[in-house]
């Protein structure tokens, strides 16, 4: 059997350390919760520099699939490092600022106007949707469909077709920035206290807490791991 951790050539290295990484993972059957070896026994075995390894090792650590503990090791966060290419993770942290800005410009205003013409039936939406995201979090899971649902019923109450229109074009790119906040330790729970207080507001009809509420909470989904990450770092 070929040994995943045998040295390797010097192209793209943290290209091809992740390769062997993912290798290893699968020959070796780990799983979330076990734990990767030592950066400088994978640099001696795999015949790379330190740097290498740890800038391989931060990208998985960006892309969800690693938990870098300070002094205390890398632990696998799931069960394979099946991760996308770095190209278009490169890609994903282009365009995800512009996407956030957009985030916040629309959905601020759509729960300001979801506060001044919601019914009782958009109410009884969001409330749906925040009790599906609570259950998908006691059950393990991040909460995205009970989010998105939530989000959907906000655009809804807002009655602005036209704004909703425009929430539809960039409707891939906020699933993106939605799975890449709540992939955040502790943000599932957090986003579901925050999407409370969006409902709150907005069942009380006061548009201008209603809008606060959305701003901090689409700042707060902007706080992710990928924008504090550069390309530009990446070993050659």
């Amino acid at each position: 059997m070929t040994d995943p951790l045998r040295p390797m050539g010097r192209t793209r290295l943290y290209e091809q350390v992740l390769d062997r990484l993912r290798e290893y993972v699968a020959q070796e059957n780990l799983a979330a919760g076990d734990r990767l070896p030592a950066e400088r026994d994978l640099a001696q075995r795999l015949g790379v520099s330190r740097a290498s390894v740890k800038q391989a090792i931060v990208v998985l650590e960006v892309q969800g699939y690693v938990e870098a503990r300070h002094g205390g090791g890398t632990y696998l966060v799931r069960d394979t490092l099946d991760s996308e290419p770095v190209e278009r993770l490169v890609e994903r942290r282009r365009r995800l600022p512009d996407v956030l800005d957009a985030r916040e410009a629309l959905e601020t205003k759509l729960a300001e106007l979801a506060a001044r013409r919601r019914d009782d039936a958009d109410i009884d939406a969001m409330e749906s949707a925040l009790r599906l995201m609570a259950e998908e979090i006691s059950a393990g899971e991040k909460g995205a469909e009970g989010d998105r649902r939530f989000h959907a019923a906000v655009t809804a109450a807002a009655r602005s077709p036209l704004l909703a229109e425009f929430m539809a074009v960039i409707a891939d790119q906020i699933t993106e920035s939605r799975h890449e906040s709540l992939r955040q330790p502790g943000r599932p729970r957090s986003s579901l206290r925050q999407h409370q207080r969006i409902l709150d507001a907005i069942r009380k009809e006061d548009p201008r807490a209603a809008a606060a509420a959305m701003r901090r909470h689409v700042r707060t989904v902007a706080e992710v791991r990928l924008l504090s990450w550069s390309p530009e770092d990446l070993p050659g």
